[in-house]
């Protein structure tokens, strides 16, 4: 079982994020997974200012993504975010990116998180706290 709901919202691809191929660049991709993450992790209580104000919070150790299909000009994503794990110091985060005109995931991956002390760098046990208010959080509600 996942430690957090799923945090989604919907963004329109940006001409400048459209690449020689005429479609959204690779690293545009993990641009928007690391941006899905802070809100995600701000929704739930921990945005960089309460880490900082800490002393402590996550730094990335790994990413993978898979490219499934292309996203063009016009086109609008719908991104997909959960915790999956956290364990000791370190946390697992799952993505997955669809097209919003049919449906179709683009892309998926997973960010490998890991709870420092930012004074010293080194690994520190994710507080209590942490894993607490994303096991919590619960996501707006849609309005029609």
């Amino acid at each position: 079982m996942a430690v957090s709901k799923i945090f989604e919202y919907t963004r329109a691809v940006s001409p400048d994020e459209i690449d020689g191929l005429g479609h959204v660049n690779n690293q545009v991709y993990l641009d928007w997974f690391m941006d899905a993450a802070t809100r995600h992790s701000a929704a739930a209580g921990w945005d960089i200012g309460r880490m900082i104000a800490l002393g402590e919070g996550w730094v990335v150790r790994r990413h993978e993504i898979d490219y499934l299909m292309p996203l063009k000009p016009g086109e609008t994503a719908t991104m997909r975010t959960w915790v999956e794990t956290a364990e000791r110091a370190s946390s697992e985060r799952q993505y997955e990116l669809f097209r919003a005109s049919d449906g179709k995931m683009v892309s998926s991956g997973r960010t490998v998180w890991v709870w420092i002390n930012y004074k010293t760098g080194r690994p520190a046990r994710i507080p209590e706290a942490v894993i607490k208010d994303f096991a919590n959080w619960e996501p707006a509600v849609k309005s029609s």
